[in-house]
């Protein structure tokens, strides 16, 4: 049977792709009506769950080996999730279309990944 903290480690991460995924979008959002709230709420919400997924990731587990492993994967994905957002922030207005389009495969690869 899986561990039921699988589920809190999925729905966390789900929760941080979301609001990174908010994040891009509100970022690039050029639509003559105003962004959307839902929108908005998600990307409001990154710094929040952005701190909840590394304490998650940061934290020991200890359960079968399967679930260790799958634990494994969604703890690196949010550290790469982690240090990409961090590069996507920390870059210059030239450098920014580089760094969106680094955090957008990120995206992608974790969300593939799990």
């Amino acid at each position: 049977m899986k561990d039921a903290r699988i589920a809190i480690f999925r729905r966390t991460l789900e929760g941080l792709l979301d609001s990174l995924d908010a994040t891009l979008r509100v970022g690039q959002w050029t639509g003559a009506d105003g962004v959307p709230d839902l929108l908005k709420e998600s990307a409001g919400q990154l710094v929040d769950r952005l701190g909840a997924a590394n304490r998650l990731a940061s934290s020991r587990f200890s359960g079968s080996s399967t679930d260790a492993a799958r634990v494994k994967v969604i703890a690196e994905a949010v550290r790469r999730l982690d240090a990409t957002y961090v590069a996507y922030c920390r870059s210059s207005s030239r450098d920014r279309e580089l760094a969106t389009r680094a955090l957008e495969a990120e995206l992608r690869v974790s969300r593939q990944s799990v």
